[in-house]
């Protein structure tokens, strides 16, 4: 049987173990995904859970918050993309060793063009966070040529700066910054922004109250708005930009094409795309 799991905290809900149960069916393979609830600072979990995968217990892992950059660690390798990253949400093994990987950022362009397949002529982003989501988002929109802008709150203004330098080898030289998440300071920068991503838990169900864009603070008039938050399926974000006229999309997309690139890694089978995304909307 092929053993598969998640790794993260809290695990209210997931649509994971759905997905990847849909595709083993398609393919007739016998599998299962399970959850793994892992406290944050439970790094004795985290180190047991990778050492089962480097035995063959387990084929493999996703990571999710809050644990994608410190499972780097205990990685023997990572790849170019999560080298570049800092962040791994996929782990396997391969000859003995355990290698971290990311399709967070593939996962997430593809369906940003998936969604919005209309050529965006002004590539000019707003990230809202400068965790592990925000760091691939920001990776795959650097390298699609995307000037972006980080908006951070003030208690993570070093982890912007952190995020900035990393990025250097993938940035021009005003390709990437920060700034608060505060209308003041994103006020004189919204009539240029084209694209703006959610990369916080902020929206995330149970706190579906929560919004990262500011309340007093009027969208652009021109922007797509993608919320990486997938549950509760509308957002508050996604409320709010809908209701001013935007077009808005959810994580949902992403979180299939991300699992589906996971699943190509861990099993060499191309992964049932329709399928799991029917498992979603089912």
């Amino acid at each position: 049987m092929i053993r598969l799991g998640l790794i993260g905290f809290p695990l209210s809900h997931s649509l994971s173990p759905r997905l990847h149960t849909a595709a083993f069916k398609a393919l007739g393979l016998d599998g299962e995904y399970k959850l793994y609830p892992v406290p944050p600072d439970d790094r004795d979990s985290l180190v047991g859970l990778s050492r089962r995968v480097r035995s063959g217990e387990l084929l493999g892992l996703n990571i999710t918050i809050p644990h994608k950059q410190t499972i780097i660690p205990m990685m023997d390798e990572l790849t170019p993309t999560a080298q570049a990253i800092g962040a791994v949400n996929t782990i396997y093994a391969k000859d003995g060793k355990l290698i971290g990987h990311n399709t967070d950022a593939p996962g997430f362009l593809s369906d940003l063009y998936r969604s919005y397949p209309q050529t965006f002529v002004e590539k000019n982003a707003l990230v809202m966070g400068a965790g592990g989501a925000a760091r691939a988002v920001v990776y795959a929109l650097l390298a699609d040529g995307w000037k972006v802008t980080l908006a951070v709150r003030r208690t993570d203004v070093e982890q912007a700066g952190a995020l900035i330098e990393s990025m250097c080898p993938v940035a021009g030289d005003e390709s990437l910054r920060s700034v608060l998440m505060e209308a003041d300071t994103l006020s004189p920068l919204v009539a240029g922004i084209r694209l703006i991503v959610n990369a916080t838990p902020l929206g995330m169900s149970p706190k579906v109250d929560d919004c990262p864009w500011p309340e007093d603070l009027s969208f652009p008039r021109v922007a797509t708005i993608y919320d990486l938050v997938y549950n509760p399926r509308e957002t508050l974000l996604l409320r709010r930009a809908r209701a001013a006229g935007l077009c808005a999309a959810s994580g949902i997309g992403m979180l299939v094409e991300q699992a589906a690139l996971s699943f190509a890694c861990w099993t060499e089978r191309e992964a049932p795309r329709e399928v799991m995304f029917g498992a979603v909307e089912a």
